[in-house]
């Protein structure tokens, strides 16, 4: 067969160390040598002898109650093998978790991570049920995780100096050591006077870095996440 599909721009090469690497803008591939875990139904090919197995609730289950307010659940990929993850066709990047860091991030921006990393379900500060009721999922450990973005993510980095306002339907994670609480920046008679649009954001103080989409999440979107 010849033509540019058949090119080596994509065409897929054997993995050469385990883990995970970026295939291309709109996929992972995960060369799995014991286990992995992954949002369930991302798995889009994969080669060699591996098994896949839906998780339960349970410790290490799912990333319950994201942003979104459904929850994500998960599948343990065991064996040895190399298996392709992606989302809807989304952007995706790969964050690098070292011993000590602590990386907090909206359920619907997760696509994969080493079985090394650890995570716990915790209410963001400040947000309340006037945020959305905002739930993430913070990681710890050692390890990669894999994330989808809608287009090519903003970091911006937060000082104390200079604290992040963040549109809450907009924000996929920041780093450790960042506070945050909500923030009003219209006035309530701007707010009855129809307003902006802009009304609450969640506000970011410390040093540290946040991870912003170039969109907002429409309500059809958050339901299918």
């Amino acid at each position: 067969m010849k033509g540019d599909l058949f090119s080596s721009t994509h065409m897929v090469q054997p993995a050469v160390e385990p883990g995970m690497t970026v295939e291309n803008a709109k996929c992972l591939k995960y060369a799995v040598n014991g286990e992995m875990l992954a949002r369930q139904g991302a798995m889009v090919a994969y080669r060699g002898g591996l098994k896949f197995e839906r998780k339960g609730q349970g410790v290490g289950g799912m990333l319950k109650r994201a942003v979104t307010g459904e929850g994500l659940p998960l599948m343990a990929v065991r064996g040895q093998g190399e298996a392709w993850f992606a989302h809807e066709a989304q952007n995706c990047f790969i964050v690098e978790v070292e011993p000590g860091d602590e990386f907090t991030v909206n359920g619907r921006n997760v696509l994969c991570f080493d079985a090394s990393l650890s995570y716990e379900i915790k209410t963001v500060k400040g947000s309340g049920i006037a945020g959305g009721g905002l739930f993430n999922s913070v990681f710890t450990g050692q390890g990669r995780l894999g994330l989808v973005c809608e287009g090519n993510p903003l970091v911006i980095p937060v000082s104390a100096q200079q604290p992040v306002y963040v549109d809450t339907d907009a924000v996929v994670g920041w780093t450790a050591h960042l506070q945050t609480s909500l923030h009003r920046s219209q006035s309530i008679g701007s707010m009855l006077r129809g307003g902006s649009g802009e009304a609450v954001q969640l506000m970011l103080q410390g040093e540290g870095y946040v991870v912003v989409r170039p969109s907002e999440a429409t309500p059809q979107k958050a339901q299918q996440h």
